[in-house]
């Protein structure tokens, strides 16, 4: 089935982009871009983080068409950085302990969007004094995926001196991890152990903040890990506090295409599998962000007694 009956019908979008905020102690200054409905007040606040792929433009300001117009038009403001292992940003083989992936760097990102939401403001004039400061959530995808994790407690280990690494933003309300790598060690396959040392001190035991993690069933990527698909639902599994899970059958890394409109990258497109992560991210941070208490269950209900089932839905 597709989602066709919109609850709260799409609304116009206004978009900006770049928004340039000026940074010290970065490699260049951040990029953003910001998305809003044209009309009403108190709009709850998104954080979208994008992913590390190959493409040079969607992991950037400019890519997530399909996840970010859905939730403008849909009464959020989405605040969207490129962080610096975008390709379009040619800092990936830079001389940086922190690259490629600049996981620490990707999360800061984040909470200095935050400590700036006035000049935010003020490069879309149309949108002053209509953000509701006390409702914030972050979405990522993939790399993405994992810096939300961080920022709603997640830890690891810093490869380069052995430190703990806490980036948890207390700000944040509730998230979404959309294709997030899982848990470290034995899991990782050996490319990634060597290219992407971080992720093997993975620990999810302090995340205990609301989150929908949503993986793929078809979610191989063995050059990340070992176990398959089961590895996206770590967040989940290994995580404390209230969580839901959202395993689309049929679907790779992309979800059925979040990422991007008719994007290459999206091997496993499928509008049908895209529209379900989309409704059921729209409908979970409505609920945990206290828009609608019954928004969550809505769509829950929809997904699981659809004539052909998209894939498997649990919570706790």
């Amino acid at each position: 089935m597709r989602y066709t009956r919109d609850p709260v019908p799409a609304s116009p979008v206004l978009s900006i982009a770049p928004v340039t905020l000026p940074t010290q102690d970065r490699a260049v200054d951040l990029q953003l871009r910001i998305s809003a409905p044209v009309s009403g007040t108190d709009l709850p606040i998104v954080l979208l983080s994008h992913g590390h792929g190959p493409s040079n433009f969607l992991s950037s300001l400019y890519g997530y068409g399909p996840l970010r117009n859905f939730l403008a038009a849909r009464g959020f403001a989405v605040l969207q950085p490129t962080h610096l292992d975008s390709a379009m940003l040619g800092l990936r083989d830079a001389d940086d302990p922190e690259a490629p992936l600049y996981w620490r760097t990707r999360a800061t990102d984040m909470s200095f969007v935050l400590d700036h939401l006035d000049s935010a403001e003020e490069a879309l004039p149309s949108l002053r004094g209509r953000l509701d400061r006390t409702r914030i959530a972050v979405v990522g995808h993939s790399m993405g995926g994992y810096t939300a994790s961080l920022l709603l407690g997640a830890r690891s280990i810093d490869p380069a001196d052995g430190s703990p690494i806490d980036l948890a933003e207390p700000r944040l309300t509730a998230g979404v991890l959309m294709s997030a790598p899982g848990h470290g060690g034995d899991s990782l396959s050996e490319y990634a152990k060597e290219h992407y040392p971080v992720l093997s001190g993975t620990d999810f035991s302090f995340m205990n903040r609301p989150a929908l993690v949503i993986g793929g069933a078809e979610d191989l990527s063995t050059h990340l890990n070992v176990r398959g698909p089961d590895w996206y639902t770590d967040a989940y599994a290994l995580s404390p506090g209230r969580k839901a899970l959202l395993q689309l059958h049929g679907a790779g890394h992309a979800l059925g295409g979040v990422s991007g409109y008719d994007a290459a990258e999206a091997t496993d497109e499928n509008p049908e599998l895209a529209d379900a992560a989309l409704w059921l991210t729209w409908a979970f941070l409505r609920t945990e962000l206290g828009l609608d208490e019954h928004a969550w269950d809505f769509a829950g209900k929809a997904f699981t007694t659809a004539p052909t089932p998209l894939g498997r839905l649990e919570a706790r």
